[in-house]
């Protein structure tokens, strides 16, 4: 049975919500600020987050950034519709998705099981032939799906699911380009709808995590108005 946590400061919507959550057989954690739930994390991570961006003590970005460095739950972003470049910033430090106020609670439901179902296809790759089968090296980078591990010129680079799954697309083919779409398909569900923006967000959240680990690194190239390739003569 999966967690879901439920951070938002108004207790009108985490009633609601949990009702609705419970009905579809999900556990449920409240909290009304981050602050408690980053404590709550690290004891126990959630299997996904559902996550206000307003909120008082620590809002959401904050949140998500104190999560990020060791808590790696998918998070899904609640915002309301004036909060554009908070949506933009929060897909760049790491979440998966976003979904508007007010918003159906049906399509936050399809939201949690995409991202569910993306997980658990993620780690039954993991559990699926033999360490050595999986490793994939292409010049100063190395991924072990295995492991979720990633190691560029021997630093490990911490990724989310989502920006693991978008490097391991690009890398498996040097050279050849991945448009958005075909990108989307790696990283969300069929029946989940992300615009172009959310791609480009996740792709410049990897690079900086990248750049992180060498200032120097531009394996990532972007073909303006075609979509993105790995390039291990540029790496």
């Amino acid at each position: 049975m999966a967690r879901i946590a439920l951070v938002d400061d108004d207790r009108n919507i985490l009633t609601s919500v949990k009702m609705t959550l419970e009905g579809e057989g999900f556990e449920i954690d409240t909290y009304s600020d981050g602050q408690c739930a980053l404590e709550a994390f690290h004891r126990k991570q959630p299997d996904v987050v559902v996550l206000d961006i307003k909120m008082p003590r620590m809002d959401g970005i904050d949140l998500l950034q104190k999560m990020r460095p060791k808590i790696s739950s998918p998070v899904i972003f609640l915002t309301s519709k004036d909060d554009e470049i908070d949506e933009v910033l929060g897909l760049r430090m790491g979440a998966d998705d976003y979904i508007k106020k007010p918003f159906s609670q049906r399509l936050l439901v399809a939201r949690i099981q995409a991202l569910l179902r993306r997980k658990a296809q993620f780690s039954d790759s993991l559990e699926t032939g033999e360490k050595e089968r999986h490793l994939l090296e292409r010049g100063a980078l190395t991924m072990d799906p295995m492991r979720h591990a990633v190691t560029w010129k021997e630093s490990e680079v911490s990724l989310t699911v989502t920006e693991f799954l978008l490097l391991q697309a690009l890398a498996q083919r040097p050279g050849f380009v991945k448009s958005r779409d075909q990108l989307m398909d790696v990283a969300y569900d069929d029946q989940i709808y992300v615009d172009d923006r959310t791609i480009d967000s996740h792709i410049k959240r990897l690079r900086k995590k990248m750049r992180a680990a060498d200032s120097q690194f531009c394996g990532i190239e972007t073909l303006y108005g075609i979509g993105y390739r790995y390039s291990d003569r540029l790496a």
